[in-house]
């Protein structure tokens, strides 16, 4: 059973925080060989928001959704990530629900973007996300932009 948080940043306790990072650095830099600032300034600033899904004391999956202070620029929700150690368990689509139910719950009227591997675009249309740009490469990894609109 996962056991879901979404947490304003400042709602972070340093091992949560460490955890997360710990995660992130695990697949994003080292599994995918792929050197890139992964502490970008982002995660402690704004109404941003941190999705965590637990299983006992194991960070299984993670999301990280980011908001601007313009009321028109999208929601975005970026490093979505599912652990190796539980990957294959469609925890995937578990983690996306509880991404989307965040933002329906804190900004419902915004439009959701998110820059997808693109791999993973089938995956994202499952939850409605179009394709808003050609596919490009990210830090030596292709990527496609995707958005969906606003649903309340």
């Amino acid at each position: 059973m996962i056991q879901w948080n979404d947490l304003h940043h400042s709602q972070l306790t340093a091992a949560q925080l460490y955890t997360l990072l710990r995660l992130r650095s695990e697949v994003f830099v080292v599994e995918q060989a792929c050197i890139y600032q992964d502490i970008d300034g982002d995660d402690l600033t704004g109404e941003n928001r941190h999705i965590l899904g637990w299983r006992g004391e194991e960070l299984v999956a993670y999301a990280r959704i980011l908001i601007s202070n313009s009321d028109i620029e999208p929601v975005v929700i970026g490093r979505v990530i599912v652990s190796p150690s539980a990957r294959g368990e469609k925890l995937g689509y578990s983690l996306m629900e509880q991404a989307l139910a965040s933002c329906r719950q804190h900004w419902p009227q915004r439009a959701i973007y998110l820059g997808a591997q693109a791999h993973l675009q089938h995956f994202y249309a499952h939850f409605g996300f179009v394709p808003v740009t050609e596919v490009y490469d990210e830090d030596g990894i292709a990527h496609i932009g995707m958005a969906r609109e606003a649903k309340s």
